[in-house]
């Protein structure tokens, strides 16, 4: 009998302490803590048809650093540089720069670096396998849900929805460490170039 209590009362201590989802995606996420990568991109309609294939590059690193490059179809790049996000649109040749929380109350995609427990205390996060699934508590978001798959500790995959019912996914290859220091995470606005700042300073 004391042998079967003692046995319990491990498990019980063990189900106590028991890692959340939200600390198991911390976990994964700052034991590879900075990286770029190169991701293929397929977006799906509410019918599941293909609306569109591209290719970029990624990269990111803590604290609050990331870099979002797609190269094709339509170019559009994303820089995070640690305090404001510059979102470049070179078709229409104008960038937007806006703070970083705000940015994050767009996309859950930037909670990826973002380390502020208020922060992701807005967000529900669950895990399956060795996915989580990260939805913003707010439905202001511009993002409906963002998923993100590991084969270990290493990111393979991204996935998001969006207000219009597309569902993108985004495949990592040929993986790299990288430095928050690194010229990537630092945006130049580009010669006659529009310039919307919402940063209110």
């Amino acid at each position: 009998m004391t042998r079967l209590m003692f046995v319990a009362l491990s498990m019980c201590a063990t189900s106590a302490i028991a890692a959340t989802p939200a600390e198991q995606l911390q976990q994964k996420l700052d034991a590879n803590p900075g990286f770029q990568a190169e991701f293929q991109q397929t977006v799906t309609d509410v019918n599941h048809k293909v609306i569109q294939s591209g290719s970029g590059l990624l990269a990111l690193a803590q604290p609050n650093h990331f870099y979002w490059h797609l190269q094709q179809p339509d170019e559009s790049l994303i820089v995070a540089d640690g305090k404001d996000v510059w979102i470049y649109n070179p078709f229409a040749e104008e960038v937007s720069v806006l703070p970083l929380d705000q940015a994050i109350a767009a996309s859950p995609m930037t909670l990826l670096v973002h380390r502020d427990a208020a922060v992701w205390n807005d967000f529900d996060i669950k895990a399956k396998d060795n996915c989580y699934t990260i939805d913003p508590k707010s439905s202001d978001a511009g993002v409906q849900g963002v998923s993100v798959c590991f084969d270990g500790n290493k990111l393979t995959e991204i996935s998001l929805n969006d207000n219009q019912g597309n569902h993108s996914e985004f495949a990592l290859s040929a993986q790299q460490p990288i430095a928050a220091s690194a010229p990537i995470f630092s945006f130049t606005v580009p010669e006659g170039v529009s310039v919307d700042d919402q940063r209110g300073r």
